[in-house]
């Protein structure tokens, strides 16, 4: 692909991107990826030229949030590890990206959501960036919250961070650590109760929906009384531990003819 058809390609992706056209940015992605590969700007090696280089990850950075917004994470994964050729070897030859650090925290928080803690801190760890100034990013400073709110236990916290997610993209993950955290509390419910009005089961699942609710209440396999505005738990059948008996009696028997036998 000739460089002049790549820049053009690459004006294209912008503007679809900026308009929010997320079917036209992926059909545009997909061929600048092929030009890159080309180019040998995908993994990029040796000493390219510094504006190319700039251009390349523009073009993977939009990649990575055009994932988010479809939806596909194994994608974001893919161009955040082609990212990191760009943020880590070539830092020295690139200016700083507006975008790096917002994909960055995203990163940190689909940790969070695959319940990745170990990885999550040792990511957290080799951050370009002073361990006392973390907390004065945004973008970090957001998924470091929501670990420790997590590892408290303070869902009502991890919630209310989903309206103060510094970029939309942040939500997604929210929400996806949301539905992993309404199923622990459904596990508990489960266990604990075996019936609970239905706006108190919808404030515990902090659903703001009653449809939400019944939603979630079908795919648990509750049973849900409109009438009565109350849901009953499906309770799982205890496994019942056969003993036995007989074995048992004529051991003890045996075992005390030894003893008098000692005696």
């Amino acid at each position: 692909m000739a460089s002049s058809q790549l820049g053009q390609l690459y004006k294209e992706l912008q503007q679809a991107f900026m308009s929010g056209n997320l079917q036209q940015t992926g059909v545009l992605l997909a061929r600048l990826k092929i030009g890159l590969t080309e180019a040998g700007l995908l993994v990029p090696f040796g000493n390219p030229n510094p504006q190319d280089l700039v251009v390349a990850r523009d073009i993977l950075e939009v990649g990575a949030f055009w994932s988010i917004r479809t939806k596909d994470i194994p994608s974001f994964d893919r161009y955040f590890s082609q990212l990191l050729t760009f943020y880590n070897d070539y830092s020295s030859l690139l200016p700083p990206s507006p975008r790096e650090y917002p994909l960055r925290g995203l990163n940190l928080i689909r940790l969070l959501t695959q319940n990745r803690i170990a990885d999550f801190h040792t990511t957290l760890e080799s951050l370009p960036l002073p361990a006392d100034s973390l907390t004065a990013n945004p973008y970090i400073a957001h998924p470091i919250n929501l670990e420790q709110w997590l590892m408290e236990g303070s869902y009502s916290k991890v919630w209310n961070a989903r309206e103060e997610a510094p970029t939309e993209e942040y939500k997604f993950f929210v929400d996806s650590l949301m539905g992993t955290i309404r199923n622990e509390i459904a596990s508990c419910e489960e266990a604990a109760y075996d019936s609970l009005p239905l706006k108190d089961a919808a404030t515990l699942l902090f659903f703001k929906s009653t449809n939400d609710v019944l939603a979630f209440a079908k795919q648990r396999g509750w049973q849900v009384d409109l009438g009565a505005q109350k849901i009953h738990f499906a309770k799982k059948a205890e496994d019942k531990v056969e003993i036995p008996k007989e074995r048992l009696i004529a051991a003890n028997l045996q075992y005390a003819r030894e003893l008098e036998q000692i005696v």
